[in-house]
């Protein structure tokens, strides 16, 4: 197949993204496939006469792939976008393509807005539909949905992101003082906080607070958990152990965080999991694969957290660890995900 790998974009996993679309991006070669790494932002400002003769069969070298620029102005103004989120000749490549792998995290790669472009022009694409992208990544609407089907997750109370301490004594009344701070349309735990006191709690909602509308989350102590899903197979789940703090974004991505897979549960423990992650998956709409975050507290109940659709497949990532774990190398998991794509889109 030809396959457009789109990565990248403006959101604040830019460089998370970059790093996974490569790795796609090769796996898919050595299966076979003809691939384009395509900067969704930056786009390609001309195309040649033949564009097809950009999909390439021979493995894409570090010094190809685009960087993440850390100076987002300086990005804008090597793409001149203005305020478009998707650069030029990107949807006429993709249309080009027999499927579009979708390597994007946060932002417009995961609420839905690239997943509804695609489909509007009948272009298959990995990973769930508009729909299920747009309810999982929202952390209140995926809560709200978890609670009515009976997953459990967390209590939680919004906040506004204009006055986000406005109700703030009132959620704590409600909520304890152990609480999660969170935006609720990040990924990587961008923005996420855990306040120790009244001060650090008034800090992280207005931080929080300029990633968007954000919620407060009733703190969950115990071990954590992801488990991922690849079409009708649940994966083994891998415990997260942080060496410090939590799992935030530098815990993820640094190097910094034991991950043990597959990870040991108690006895019955594993099967509610596995259950509640079928009934999680389902009460959003999601297709093809997609990964949950999941605590499990000192009583041995199950709290789920959030769900990702497009989870992160660097050498770090969670998901294709839980793969190997399953017997799926990673070249195999990127096939298999590639296969799952079409009925994703129907």
């Amino acid at each position: 197949m030809k396959i457009v790998v789109l990565a990248g974009g403006i959101s604040p996993e830019r460089e998370v993204s970059l790093s996974s679309g490569s790795l796609i991006a090769n796996a898919l070669i050595k299966k076979g496939h003809r691939v384009l790494f395509l900067d969704l932002y930056l786009g390609m400002p001309s195309l040649p006469e033949d564009p097809d003769c950009l999909f390439t069969d021979s493995l894409i070298h570090e010094h190809a792939i685009s960087k993440a620029i850390p100076n987002m102005e300086e990005l804008k103004t090597r793409a001149e976008n203005g305020n478009a989120l998707i650069g030029k000749n990107v949807l006429e490549l993709c249309r080009r393509a027999d499927l579009v792998f979708l390597a994007l995290h946060g932002g417009i790669g995961e609420n839905g807005q690239i997943q509804a472009v695609l489909e509007a022009y009948g272009i298959p694409h990995t990973g769930s539909s508009y729909e299920g992208a747009l309810l999982a990544m929202n952390k209140d609407l995926s809560k709200r949905l978890w609670r009515d089907a009976g997953v459990p997750t967390p209590d939680w109370v919004l906040l506004d992101r204009k006055d986000p301490e406005k109700d703030l004594a009132e959620a704590i009344a409600r909520l304890g003082k152990d609480v999660v701070v969170k935006p609720i349309g990040c990924g990587s735990s961008v923005g996420v906080s855990i306040p120790k006191d009244e001060a650090a709690l008034s800090r992280a909602v207005k931080e929080a607070a300029e990633w968007g509308q954000l919620l407060l989350e009733r703190r969950i102590f115990g071990r954590e958990f992801a488990i991922g899903i690849l079409g009708d197979e649940i994966l083994p789940p891998v415990e997260i152990i942080p060496k410090r703090g939590f799992y935030d974004y530098k815990n993820k991505y640094q190097g910094t965080t034991e991950e043990i897979c597959p990870a040991e549960m108690p006895e019955g423990v594993l099967e509610k999991a596995k259950d509640f992650s079928k009934k999680a998956f389902d009460a959003l709409h999601l297709s093809g694969y997609a990964r949950f975050d999941l605590l499990l507290d000192r009583e041995n109940r199950l709290w789920f957290l959030e769900a990702n659709t497009l989870p992160g497949m660097t050498p770090n990532s969670l998901l294709p660890r839980a793969a190997v774990a399953a017997g799926i190398g990673y070249p195999d998991l990127c096939q298999r995900i590639a296969e799952l794509a079409k009925p994703s889109c129907q």
